[in-house]
């Protein structure tokens, strides 16, 4: 499909909130050994299992070039994957953060049309090249399922941002202002920017993120949406601990800020696991890096049973109706992400109105 030359919001479009109706959620198999150096041997059955959970609510779609999909389909086999559910696409990758490289799709309500954001990827700031495949990865999957694609010359990644799909994005200073990304934008230019392409009317920012995040503080780590007035975000209660003062901070803007109507937000705390480390690394776990899909919360847990189930029970508060789902993610973080960094949710495209 050729490249669209209107915003997206020109043209009514926005990005749904991550519990609207989802047609699919997208994954990029693992395969580069430098994400997860010294330990990348569980990590491509860890995906099998994700997928396989994931395929019992939604399909999904996998972007993996065709040498490596016979292995990843035995994989899927073993993990008791609905393979009904699942489909390859001939997409090669360099890396598997899909929430970063994939396209941020946005929706027409009235019309019911589904349509492929694609921005810059630059590798959080040139971090890990190259990174030419995953940039392509955005025009391969609109031209592969026949949607528009709104070209965008700027650099965004998913994981950086946060919608409630009724006009309020949440994001970081640490991240969007850091000049490895947009260098020549101000911070009204960056709002401009996500005004004109995501169909959002409201800016809230927030501060850093947390101890071991080299995304330069993604909001996904952070603070998430449950329903538009509703925001989940990480808290330590440990002082001493170096992601206190920094959680403590963004929950004081949280209690600042307004929704459009003038009214705060509901607020949720959520835990912060206990530290994990790894060859003395300090590693980036969070349980706000949960991923929803159609009827159920896919949530990272860390082998911490006591503070797993605890955080489990929130969540499971906050998403009435769907259930929980905890998945170890203690070998996954490793490469400094989980479930919602490998994964973007497709929405469902809508009848008409």
């Amino acid at each position: 499909m050729a490249a669209a030359k209107e915003t997206p919001a020109a043209l009514g479009f926005r990005m749904p909130a991550e519990w609207e109706p989802q047609e699919a959620v997208w994954l990029s198999w693992p395969h580069n050994r430098k994400t997860w150096p010294g330990y990348f041997q569980p990590i491509p059955a860890k995906f099998a299992e994700i997928v396989a959970t994931i395929s019992r609510f939604e399909n999904v779609r996998i972007n993996l070039a065709r040498p490596g999909q016979a292995r990843a389909s035995s994989l899927l086999r073993r993990a008791k994957a609905d393979l009904a559910r699942v489909r390859f696409y001939n997409h090669p990758t360099n890396d598997a953060w899909c929430r970063d490289h994939g396209p941020i799709f946005v929706r027409n309500d009235r019309t019911g049309e589904v349509a492929v954001t694609d921005w810059e990827h630059n590798a959080w700031g040139g971090k890990y090249p190259p990174y030419d495949l995953d940039n392509a990865v955005p025009p391969r999957i609109a031209r592969a399922l026949g949607l528009r694609r709104f070209v965008i010359d700027r650099v965004l990644e998913g994981g950086s941002i946060e919608v409630n799909g009724a006009g309020s994005l949440l994001t970081t200073e640490s991240c969007l202002l850091n000049p490895n990304r947009n260098p020549a934008l101000s911070k009204h230019e960056i709002e401009r920017m996500l005004r004109d392409n995501l169909g959002v009317t409201q800016i809230l920012w927030l501060g850093d993120g947390i101890v071991g995040d080299d995304t330069d503080g993604h909001v996904d780590d952070l603070s998430r949406f449950f329903r538009a007035d509703g925001i989940l975000t990480a808290v330590e209660k440990t002082r001493r601990d170096a992601n206190h003062a920094v959680l403590r901070e963004n929950l004081e803007r949280l209690r600042d800020l307004r929704t459009p109507a003038g009214k705060k937000f509901k607020i949720v705390e959520l835990p912060m696991p206990r530290p994990c480390f790894r060859d003395g690394q300090r590693l980036p776990a969070s349980y706000a890096n949960f991923l929803v899909i159609n009827g159920a919360v896919l949530m990272p847990a860390f082998g911490q049973p006591g503070r797993d189930a605890e955080a489990a029970e929130i969540l499971a508060d906050c998403f009435p109706g769907r259930t929980v789902l905890p998945i170890d993610c203690t070998d996954l973080v490793w490469g400094l992400g989980t479930l919602h960094c490998i994964s973007q949710q497709q929405p469902a495209r809508l009848n008409a109105s």
